[in-house]
């Protein structure tokens, strides 16, 4: 539950960057994949028509376009890619030899079918049937897929791109992974006429098994299908603790697959470390991506590395080991993403904004990746690329499971600062009525009040304001800091000053160690000529915050852990919304049922206390650690 040692594991990842130097470039081959993403990019900028996908670099003539793309610009990776394609064709027969003696092993599986032509269903229905399938079934648009996968487990999934009105197949896939509606092992084709590198690059993002280019032959078909059913078979064993979400046995099985399956330990490690961090197990999952590292510097492992750096706060060393994963591999987007969070626990939030921009660059469809360049563009004030990333969302986000209300509220921002209110005021309408939630009925009313001073109209900002007090009265608690910072802003903006002012001061009490907030805080106040009072409140937050804390982890510490619940509990009175606060308090809870016994009543309270935290900072990894820890000690 503890942090890591921070300077053993300094002292670690700075010595393989060190050892990384000293190798050259033998010892910086990217993986398959790696090699493969690299090669799309470069290959659909050239020619388009011999792009190939995430899974598949034969496809469409049955040549190996990898190495021919990479010959045109990258001879390092052109060496690695010909290899590989060699390789291939080697096993090329073998493999297809391998699908037609598997019939009876086929006829089981279930197959789903996503395509938004009949007659191209139909084509490859009878593929499959030839193959020995016989449970196939269709669907002719996104939304009768996510149906479909909703009420039934697929072994195999062949989807197009281009699935007319509605969900595209990236967005199928992408609700599919989100939802957990396929398993480790569910094998997901890509079967598109789709070339040009945004799309590939956006669909290589999700990682399918396969991308295969139409036309394809029965033959292309079942080698593809063949090679990717023997790749997933690994992870069997795992499948129902992953369908129960018990992902830390899952992980545990991996283990039990790498001794038996030693050619496949890659993926296992892959996959375990994964898991560990779906449960919180960051230490564990460290040691994951250590061992993979042990054999060669995998990228995705150096990224998880740096992940779990920014967990625990140590974004300066996860920066320096993202540039280096970048450096190594510039379309290895997992890393911008994870960069970019780096520059933005800095503070740096400039850079972040031109992180996110290269990559978006690289694939301009990742919901998530827009709407973040446009919350931090906004941020620095850079409104024409805020606008840009946000109008993006809306027309990628429209049949995503991604969608959510921000690029609505930051467009109708920046609308309001453009002098635009006309449009503005439909924005907000338009996300009120697509994300009916108390939440953001009050984002929206002080949107539309920010929009309305911007424009002049005080008496409307007014209005506002005293709707939203309405509408805290109803829902008690302390919005998120965002909310709270820009309530401040109109409440002060409209002449109150009592309401921000306690509005600011809740908001540093119960976020008194996060630096870059408490900076937002302070300009707030500054913004309104009232720097001084604004820089007095903010020490005296700090102080009560810590001191609260510290007296009870020194009670703890000294083994006074009935004084220590106590003390505890006396302090989340105080500051219910401090989250640093909340995590102490369950830990000292579950230590003390650790060390003195179960106790229901107190076990309760901390179920409590986690859901809290779960609503303020969700998908921290310290509580999923804690939330693990309190399941293991409850009776069964």
């Amino acid at each position: 539950m503890l942090p890591p040692n921070a300077d053993d594991a300094t002292l670690r990842d700075n010595e393989r960057i060190r050892e990384r130097f000293k190798k050259g470039n033998a010892a910086l081959t990217p993986s398959n994949h790696q090699v493969l993403i690299q090669s799309q990019a470069r290959t659909a900028r050239s020619n388009p028509a011999q792009a190939a996908g995430p899974g598949d670099r034969r496809v469409g003539n049955n040549a190996s376009n990898a190495s021919n793309a990479s010959n045109a610009s990258n001879a390092s990776n052109a060496s690695n890619a010909s290899k590989n394609a060699a390789n291939r064709s080697q096993n090329s027969a073998g493999e297809t030899s391998a699908a037609n003696l598997s019939a009876e092993q086929w006829k089981d599986q279930r197959y789903l079918l996503i395509d938004s032509a009949l007659t191209m269903r139909q084509l490859l229905r009878e593929s499959l049937k030839g193959l020995g399938a016989r449970q196939v079934d269709q669907a002719g648009s996104g939304n009768e897929a996510v149906a479909l996968l909703q009420q039934q487990r697929y072994d195999v999934v062949l989807c197009d791109f281009d699935l007319g009105r509605g969900k595209n197949g990236q967005q199928v896939l992408e609700e599919a992974q989100v939802r957990e509606l396929i398993s480790p092992t569910t094998v997901w084709i890509m079967v598109t006429a789709e070339k040009n590198l945004e799309s590939v690059m956006s669909i290589a993002e999700y990682r399918p098994d396969a991308y295969l280019l139409k036309p394809i032959t029965e033959e292309v078909l079942l080698t593809r299908l063949n090679r990717a059913w023997k790749r997933k078979q690994v992870f069997r064993a795992l499948e129902k603790a992953y369908r129960d979400k018990d992902y830390y046995q899952a992980a545990q099985l991996c283990d039990v697959q790498i001794e038996q399956h030693k050619n496949q330990a890659l993926p296992l490690l892959r996959m375990k470390a994964g898991l560990l961090l779906k449960c919180g197990q960051t230490e564990l999952a460290r040691a994951t991506y250590e061992r993979a590292l042990a054999t060669r510097n995998f990228n995705w492992a150096m990224t998880g590395i740096a992940k779990i750096r920014n967990q625990n706060g140590e974004p300066e060393i996860a920066k320096q080991i993202l540039l280096d994963v970048i450096n190594e591999n510039r379309y290895y987007l997992d890393a911008y993403d994870e960069l970019a969070s780096s520059h933005q626990q800095l503070g740096q939030f400039e850079e972040a904004a031109k992180v996110l921009e290269r990559a978006a660059k690289i694939s301009p469809n990742s919901l998530k990746r827009q709407t973040t360049l446009g919350a931090v563009a906004l941020k620095i004030g850079n409104t024409e690329q805020a606008e840009r990333a946000f109008r993006k969302c809306l027309t990628i986000g429209e049949h995503s499971v991604l969608k959510s209300p921000d690029p609505y509220l930051g467009l109708a921002s920046i609308c309001g600062l453009k002098k635009v209110p006309e449009e503005a005021l439909q924005l907000l309408a338009q996300v009120q009525k697509e994300f009916n939630s108390d939440q953001v009925k009050l984002r929206s009313k002080i949107a539309e009040g920010l929009v309305h001073h911007h424009n002049g109209d005080d008496v409307r900002a007014r209005r506002s304001g005293t709707e939203i007090g309405q509408i805290l009265s109803h829902n008690p608690g302390l919005p998120p800091p965002a909310v709270c910072l820009d309530m401040a802003r109109l409440l002060l903006a409209v002449g109150a000053s009592e309401a921000p002012v306690q509005l600011l001061t809740d908001l540093a009490k119960n976020n008194h160690d996060n630096e870059i907030l408490l900076d937002e805080i302070l300009q707030v106040f500054e913004s309104a000529k009232m720097g001084d009072q604004g820089l007095s409140i903010i020490v005296e937050s700090r102080k009560q915050a810590s001191d609260l804390m510290n007296r009870g982890v020194l009670l703890w510490k000294t083994g006074k852990l009935d004084d220590a619940v106590k003390w505890m509990r006396h302090a989340r009175r105080l500051l219910p919304n401090n989250h640093r606060v909340l995590l102490n308090c369950a830990q000292i809870y579950i230590s003390s049922m650790e060390k003195q016994g179960y106790e229901p009543m107190l076990a309760d309270e901390t179920r409590e206390i986690l859901q809290q935290i779960d609503r303020l900072a969700p998908g921290q990894q310290r509580l999923l650690a804690l939330m693990n820890t309190l399941k293991a000690i409850t009776p069964v």
